[in-house]
């Protein structure tokens, strides 16, 4: 399961920019007004080594006894209950504030560990911006800024070095499928593990958010092994009021990280949501296979299905690799298919892909279509190979191939999936710049100009021909 990140200090220290600078995105609003977070952010790390999830929380104010205030530091608490890894960012702009003394106190006692990181140091002597911080008595102050980037790969890379991800561990985990069943609150995630089962194992209650947690189960069914994990429903950030409920969704994300495959369940009473495609996208983002049960299929009439079918086209087209099953989880219909898509998905998944046949396969398609000329030239691809699993991930190289464009990798990714019978996970493919073999080692190192065979011949030729004019007028 990935490490849990959280970013933790005062207001306006700039927790909110180091978590879009970490998960790569925009999804925390940043302002130079105090306390503008309040509720709580969740991402997938995109900086540094090794995968995790990070978690932004409101300015940390410990003393407070009431109001917003008070509410925001309880969460920050239990946010500390909950992480891994804690970052605690001060600003080296002000420097050591009592509040800060007051927050490291409160961590230091959490028990957790913690990294403790000097923002705003840029264009400031690091040295001298983190001495006084020396005080806090949480290890040595590493100086970073969060705006520029100066130092936080190495900062993650530090607070993350024990949750390295364990290969072997993982090749374990893998012979028998983990199944993290996904979805809004009260669609049927519970009555479906319990139909899986054949057991009221889990609470099934017309109320949502009767699951808090993330449950793994063992299942045998066939002949063959599963891990089921009940998941908490993921409601839309507004709708999140409990803190106990913040904390499902976070739940949720690392049962999906920790899956091999994911039974997006969806109600068909109420249609397809915007947050279903929102948890789709991070099922997507997150490379792992994906099964759709619409849940509740046997309460509708004709024109309702087919009106349902047109809004699933519609809304969840990017999810054209994944099987659509249309079941009764209370009646226990539909769900023989679904775990033989569950089978096929983790197969595809972990389907290892021979070069000889993936080069063949690329070459066929670039006879049925070449790669569209970029800046004048055409992109050459060469071969390719298999680079990864779950999800798998095919590298081509080539020249050029910084040319290619989102397009075309999207109808190689149908090709490759056509020709190895891929279905119900994603396919990412990759490319990788080739080396001129004419090229002066340092520069073919580098990747700088590349001196091609006739321009040689060419200067060689001209010596030849001075060192001759030069001999013959000396004669």
């Amino acid at each position: 399961m990935l490490p849990t990140l959280v970013l933790v200090g005062r207001p306006n220290v700039g927790k909110s920019t180091l978590f879009n600078r970490l998960t790569k995105t925009r999804d925390a609003l940043v302002a130079d007004i105090p306390g503008l977070t309040r509720d709580r952010h969740y991402g997938r790390g995109a900086v540094g080594d090794f995968p995790y999830l990070v978690v932004d929380t409101g300015g940390f104010e410990p003393l407070a006894d009431s109001g917003i205030l008070a509410e925001m530091a309880r969460q920050t608490l239990l946010a500390v209950d909950e992480a891994d890894v804690i970052i605690f960012l001060v600003d080296g702009r002000q420097g050591l504030t009592p509040q800060d003394k007051v927050i490291a106190d409160k961590l230091r006692r959490s028990g957790r560990r913690v990294w403790l990181a000097v923002n705003k140091t840029e264009g400031m002597n690091r040295g001298i911006a983190s001495a006084e911080f020396h005080e806090l008595g949480l290890g040595d102050p590493l100086a970073i800024s969060s705006a520029h980037g100066e130092g936080v790969r190495d900062l993650v890379n530090l607070a993350l070095e024990d949750f390295a991800p364990d290969e072997s561990e993982d090749e374990a985990d893998n012979s028998a499928p983990k199944v993290a069943i996904v979805g809004r609150p009260n669609v049927g995630k519970s009555t479906l593990v319990n139909a899986l089962l054949g057991e009221e194992r889990m609470i099934a209650f017309d109320q949502p958010g009767t699951t808090r947690d993330s449950i793994y189960i063992d299942l045998e069914r066939n002949g063959k092994h599963y891990t089921l994990i009940d998941t908490a429903g993921v409601r839309r950030r507004g709708k999140v009021f409990e803190t106990i409920e913040k904390f499902s969704v976070i739940k949720t994300m690392q049962a999906i990280e920790d899956a091999n495959v994911v039974i997006l369940v969806v109600d068909a009473q109420d249609g397809v949501t915007e947050q279903e495609a929102h948890i789709a996208a991070f099922i997507l983002e997150s490379g792992r296979s994906l099964v759709v049960a619409v849940n509740k299929w046997d309460g509708l009439d004709q024109d309702k299905r087919e009106w349902i079918k047109r809004e699933i086209d519609r809304k969840l087209q990017f999810l054209d690799f994944a099987k659509f099953h249309y079941i009764s989880a209370l009646k226990r219909n539909g769900l023989p298919s679904l775990l033989q898509s569950v089978d096929g998905a983790f197969k595809s998944a972990m389907a290892k892909l021979a070069t000889p046949k993936l080069t063949r396969v690329l070459n066929d398609a670039l006879q049925q279509h070449q790669p569209p000329i970029s800046k004048g030239i055409r992109p050459k691809l060469r071969y390719a190979h298999q680079g990864g699993s779950n999800p798998p991930v095919i590298v081509i190289h080539g020249n050029h191939v910084e040319g290619i464009k989102q397009s075309y990798t999207r109808f190689l990714e149908g090709v490759f999936r056509k020709a190895f019978e891929l279905s119900g996970t994603p396919l990412r493919v990759q490319y990788k710049q080739g080396d001129n073999p004419y090229a002066e080692p340092e520069k073919r190192k580098s990747g700088e100009g590349l001196v091609t065979m006739r321009k040689r011949k060419n200067e060689q030729r001209a010596a030849i021909k001075k060192r001759k004019d030069t001999e013959r007028r000396k004669a």
